[in-house]
């Protein structure tokens, strides 16, 4: 079998950043967005004294070199922007903050990739002027979903693209990144190949950049993948799959000069700062937030039952709800207007609350479901739910979501001064859920009276706008299984 070769005059080899912590990207995304935006914005060698200090204390780095350090640091902020410079001062970038805020990594990711382009400053500005002398002008995830709507438009999505076949068809090839080769003439190439039995060089270091964007894009929840070989559109995400084909977004600042086929390093440098702007611009007008319910799914039938389960959930907890108000009707249409599901800390709140109504009712305490409540988040309470022990005592439970592709390992929890102050005056009727929810596992972790352990000094705690609360899982608190609600 011939191996396919890009012809000599349209071939260049695009490239970016690679993490060095690739392998467990997820876990260390979260943790660096949580310490990058509680160092807030200070003088540049302060703020990289303490964010490097936090990388050290990463598990499996206090060991590491400085260099080593550095290199998490730097790559972290030019690949995802969670880094913004002034003359004089760093500060977190908006993307970290809305990572740390919302424990959404799918949502991160499709963010970044809607973003993301060829030329941008997630590279070194040498590098950057090659891309602009080639004429290169290319949005890699947006290209991928524009051929894979083509190739299945008559496939029924079951059309899929391989590593190779998007790094020697799509990534490295000057007709696409340079010349927008439309997706018809793409594919066509591709299928040829396909039915020519063409084979390609499939060496991890020909391969990597294309296969980065490929698993990026797994991640955020828009490719599917059975065998980590063939990737394919996620039906469950047509609203973002269209509104990154439709997208017209693009960072414009190296335009002159890709036109031109020319630019200077200084010109090129002078560009780093509007770039890094550019990713950390508003972009509340462009909702990537998940759906849960959709990202948990594994078909549309099981959606069907998990939103009917949510709906359960919510019902049994809204008769309560209605009676504190006099204004039934337009109370019940807010009510429901809270419960999308696109808000991770509300549909959170919704799955412990059915985990909760059928605690009790297996316990075989159904009478007592009508106390577990859901408590609005404006009567700041200092919890999330109202719940009851099989012999009546109260449970006060704070709910804390977060949502990832793989599940992730975790050993800290961050409450508000207010849980903190609520935690501390219930003693052990106080209860932290962390729910942790990814494609392939829906994880419960249970840890009680948390300002108890730690006058036990079984956990660790650090005052911090309310305490950060470090742990060993396998110490304290426990996992369960997360029950579903069922009438």
């Amino acid at each position: 079998m011939a191996e396919y070769q890009i012809p000599k005059e349209y071939y260049f080899r695009l490239h970016h950043v690679r993490p060095r912590f690739k392998g467990d990207i997820e876990n260390v995304l979260i943790y660096v967005a949580e310490e990058i935006a509680r160092v807030g914005e200070k003088a540049t060698d302060d703020f990289v004294a303490d964010v490097n200090a936090a990388l050290f204390r990463y598990p499996g780095n206090a060991h590491r070199e400085l260099k080593t350090i550095n290199n998490w640091r730097t790559e972290i902020s030019a690949l995802f922007g969670f880094i913004q410079h002034t003359e004089i001062t760093d500060k977190p970038g908006r993307r970290a903050i809305e990572l740390a805020n919302n424990q959404d990594l799918v949502e991160c990711f499709k963010v970044f990739l809607y973003n993301f382009q060829y030329p941008g400053a997630h590279i070194k500005p040498r590098a950057v002027l090659e891309q602009i002398e080639q004429g290169i002008k290319f949005k890699p995830a947006q290209y991928v979903l524009q051929l894979l709507r083509y190739a299945n438009r008559e496939g029924e999505n079951s059309i899929g693209i391989t590593k190779p076949e998007a790094c020697h068809c799509i990534f490295n090839d000057l007709r696409v990144t340079r010349d927008h080769e439309g997706v018809e003439s793409t594919w066509k190439r591709i299928s040829d190949n396909r039915k020519n039995k063409m084979t390609y060089d499939q060496t991890g270091d020909v391969v990597r950049y294309a296969g980065d964007i490929l698993d990026y894009m797994e991640i955020a929840n828009l490719l599917k993948t059975y065998d980590s070989r063939t990737y394919y559109l996620n039906t469950l995400e047509e609203e973002s799959i269209i509104k990154f084909c439709e997208s017209n977004e693009w960072f414009d600042g190296y335009d002159n000069m890709i036109q031109s086929r020319h630019g200077s390093l200084e010109t090129v440098k002078a560009c780093s700062d509007g770039w890094f702007a550019y990713v950390n611009r508003d972009m509340k007008s462009t909702d990537f937030s998940t759906d849960i319910l959709a990202y948990i799914a594994n078909d549309a039938e099981e959606l069907k039952q998990l939103k009917e389960n949510a709906r359960n959930a919510k019902d049994a907890g809204l008769a309560d709800f209605i009676e504190r108000d006099d204004v039934i009707e337009k109370r019940i249409a807010t009510y429901y207007d809270m419960l999308t599901t696109k808000d991770i800390g509300d549909i959170g709140e919704s799955l412990v609350h059915g985990h909760e109504c059928m605690r009790i009712k297996l316990g075989g305490r159904e009478d007592l479901i009508h106390l577990i409540k859901r408590i609005p988040t404006q009567f700041a309470v200092g919890y999330d739910i109202s719940s009851v022990e099989l012999d009546e005592r109260k449970r006060y439970i704070e709910v804390k979501t977060t949502i990832s592709s793989k599940p992730l390992h975790f050993n800290r929890i961050h409450l508000t001064k207010n849980e903190w102050n609520t935690a501390s005056s219930t003693h052990d009727r106080y209860f932290v859920y962390r729910l942790l929810l990814s494609k392939s596992e829906r994880k419960l972790f249970l840890l009680q009276d948390p300002v108890g352990l730690y006058k036990q000094d079984k956990i660790d705690m650090i005052p911090a706008d309310g305490a950060d609360i470090t742990f060993d899982p396998k110490q304290v608190g426990q996992f369960e299984e997360l029950l579903t609600w069922k009438n």
